[in-house]
């Protein structure tokens, strides 16, 4: 009799636990799911791009001086993927004047290396700072990105793959400046601090020929990587839901409106 009661009550009880899970685990797993497919909906961030009135020429002096003074900053830290837990500390500042966007990044990071000199070159490899701008509600957006020597990358399409490069001769209209100068180095360790200003005119939004930053409401993300660094990173500020790192996903960006 003992064993018969003990088998009853093992088998009502593994009878309620399967009730239980059944229950509760399509819940858990439907959750789940609608967490990782609507990340882009729930923790999308908005950001404001403030104007800064001002007459004449600006150089990239008086723009780093009218940008410092008048934005905020923001913050380019979150972890997407757990194989790559790294995080370095990632601020920026934006905001636009005469129909030039000022992008100012300042990055404290434990190695810098800034091996490629090509315009268009591969400089995600290196310790780079990125901007990505979708300006006419579809799919495809420009993806700006800057070595930490000021290096340039910009290209525009709809994804990452077949994306067109922009011709350097029209890049030699941004503005750019870094505090590590703008020749090639080699990986350095121990704790590093620099800042990269970057002016970008309207004529580098090739696609956009009559755009007019006033009032544009367009989708963004903002980025710090190094591929090949000594610590690999893929740090952005507004989330990305995708399995493995990947920028180049225009649902997951966020709000970026110019006043």
């Amino acid at each position: 009799m003992k064993i018969q009661r003990r088998s009853f009550i093992k088998n009502t009880i593994a009878g309620a636990v399967t009730v239980f899970l059944a229950g509760i685990l399509p819940g858990i797993m439907l959750k789940g799911c609608s967490l990782k497919t609507d990340i882009n909906k729930t923790n999308s961030k908005k950001l404001i791009v403030k104007e800064i009135h001002h007459n004449g020429v600006i150089d990239i002096d008086l723009a780093e001086q009218l940008l410092e003074s008048n934005a905020d900053f923001q913050f380019i830290e979150i972890i997407n993927w757990t194989k790559y837990p790294y995080k370095p500390e990632v601020k920026f500042k934006i905001a636009y004047v005469s129909n030039q966007i000022l992008l100012k990044y300042y990055v404290t990071e434990e190695n810098i290396m800034a091996k490629e000199t090509r315009v268009n070159g591969e400089v995600y490899k290196d310790s780079c700072v990125e901007f990505f701008l979708s300006t006419n509600g579809k799919n495809a957006y420009y993806n700006f990105e800057f070595n930490c020597i000021g290096i340039p990358h910009v290209a525009y399409g709809q994804g990452r793959e077949n994306r067109v490069l922009i011709d350097p001769e029209i890049l030699k209209l941004i503005k750019v400046r870094s505090s590590l100068g703008n020749q090639p180095v080699e990986e350095k360790t121990g704790g590093h601090q620099w800042e990269i200003m970057i002016v970008i005119p309207k004529e580098c939004l090739i696609y956009d020929k009559d755009i007019v930053l006033k009032g544009l409401k367009a989708k963004t993300n903002f980025y710090k990587c190094g591929d090949e660094t000594s610590k690999p990173h893929y740090v952005s500020w507004n989330p990305i839901g995708t399995e493995n790192p990947d920028y180049h996903q225009s649902s997951y960006f966020g709000e970026l409106i110019f006043e």
